[in-house]
């Protein structure tokens, strides 16, 4: 399952430093030669890929990025010091593109993997570098050179990293609502999720993945009923499984076993993804009833299954944090 993850941000390499015009003066030494040091390069900006990230979405709210220019200059003959370079995390499979332009200009797609968008200015020369035997006191010396800058798109295509599965009308379109910004159809009747909707998840600085909320599992999917088959190819591509399951059923093992059953029947791999249950509307019961809720245990998940409400917002965080640190066990 993918979709497109893409931004646009504005990156400025750094000036270059003047040089410096500049004469040795010592006491008995009235006319000294020039001693005017060069200025420094400016900072380059370097997009590397980093196999800890997920998603562009950092680059949504911070999108200027500016390297420290070059030092400029000085007497003695001491030059400027380069200034420092940028560089900018995105994950692996990120294309780099110059706004305008088509050809890209690099895709990073190994861990490490490194390109220079905007290299820094080249520093001025001082005036010692002028210095010639017809012209051995030159009163002049070389500006910086300006730094490259330009728009860049970073386009990033993702494979969900987390499938909801559930039965119809089990949640997972308000879920993923009140998680990312995603804005799928939400209504109380069956297959209201037509096609599969993908969200970005922002769960702290620098923490980012995404989750795909897809339609509803019924008993013979496998075979193609429902929206079986399309659901069910998008869903061997995530990483994680999280089962919800209505807390409102009449039988939530029976639910859960369903799905199970259905996703055995279609490719048993499916079922070595790491899982987590969330069981959803925990804000429609009374406490007897989640506290029989919370005694539940389901066959071949280690985690006891977390109770959440998209309504309330109650178990949200504990859910983000448990997907988080399964995601986090799959990318060592």
């Amino acid at each position: 399952m993918r979709f497109i993850d893409e931004a646009k941000i504005h990156v400025k390499a750094g000036d270059g430093g003047n040089g410096c015009v500049s004469f040795h003066r010592e006491k008995y030494v009235p006319k000294g030669g020039p001693d005017g040091g060069n200025g420094g390069k400016g900072g380059d900006i370097i997009i590397k890929a980093s196999s800890q990230l997920y998603t562009l979405l950092d680059y949504r709210y911070k999108r200027y990025y500016k390297a420290e220019n070059g030092e400029n200059g000085r007497g003695k003959n001491q030059n400027g010091k380069n200034g420092r370079n940028i560089i900018l995390h995105v994950p692996c499979g990120t294309i780099i593109r110059e706004a305008g332009r088509r050809r890209p200009i690099a895709d990073l797609v190994n861990d490490g993997d490194e390109v220079t968008v905007a290299k820094g200015g080249k520093g001025g020369r001082g005036n010692r570098e002028f210095a010639t035997p017809t012209n051995q006191a030159p009163r002049f010396a070389e500006e910086g050179k300006k730094g490259e800058e330009k728009d860049i798109i970073l386009e990033l295509k993702l494979i969900a990293d987390v499938g909801l599965v559930g039965l119809p009308n089990s949640g997972k379109s308000t879920l993923i609502s009140v998680v990312s910004s995603a804005r799928p159809k939400i209504a109380d009747y069956p297959f209201t999720t037509l096609v599969p909707n993908l969200g970005i998840v922002f769960y702290a600085e620098g923490k980012s993945f995404v989750i795909a909320d897809i339609p509803g599992l019924i008993k013979g999917a496998h075979k193609g009923k429902g929206l079986g088959i399309s659901f069910l190819r998008h869903i061997e591509r995530t990483k994680i499984l999280v089962f919800l399951i209505e807390s409102i059923s009449q039988s939530p093992e029976e639910d859960f076993e369903v799905l199970i059953k259905e996703l055995r029947l279609y490719n048993p791999r499916i079922l070595k993804k790491r899982k987590i249950v969330a069981i959803t509307k925990i804000d429609l019961l009374d406490e007897e009833h989640r506290r029989d809720l919370e005694r539940l245990r389901f066959p071949n998940i280690r985690r006891k299954p977390i109770l959440i409400s998209s309504v309330s917002g109650e178990g949200i965080k504990k859910l983000l944090e448990a997907i988080w640190e399964l995601l986090k066990v799959e990318k060592k």
